[in-house]
């Protein structure tokens, strides 16, 4: 069994991890960090402590209305994405403890869409 590194729990919710192959299980959200617990296989888990992370991106549709997915970006281990039932309620509980300023909304389909462009009129105007 996976010793949990929180003295304090905020919430306990069922989420999706997708590291690789699509795993579900529970987030565990306290004092000391960030958890995620795979339902059937006891060996896979992720645990972030708060320390470690940097950035916490959110992608956000329909101005708000809907938010399926959320990654937490780490210092050194890279980029972690999950989706979990109330996915506002994990944001208010994760700003709590990481800095509002390093929470940011990813970029929308059109916005990789015209940075493609911009960055392709660069290449050609350099030629």
């Amino acid at each position: 069994m996976v010793q949990s590194i929180n003295t304090a729990v905020d919430l306990v919710i069922e989420a999706t991890s997708f590291m690789g192959l699509t795993d579900y299980g529970k987030i565990m959200i306290g004092d000391k960090g960030f958890e995620f617990f795979n339902d059937r296989d006891s060996r896979k888990f992720i645990q972030i402590p708060w320390v470690e992370v940097d950035t916490v991106i959110a992608q956000v549709l329909f101005k708000g209305k809907w938010i399926p997915r959320y990654a937490i970006k780490t210092k050194r281990n890279g980029t972690y994405t999950f989706s979990s039932k109330e996915p506002k309620l994990v944001l208010r509980i994760v700003r709590n403890y990481v800095d509002p300023a390093n929470m940011v909304q990813s970029l929308s389909f059109m916005d990789v869409v015209k940075r493609a462009f911009t960055k392709q009129k660069e290449v050609e105007e350099q030629l």
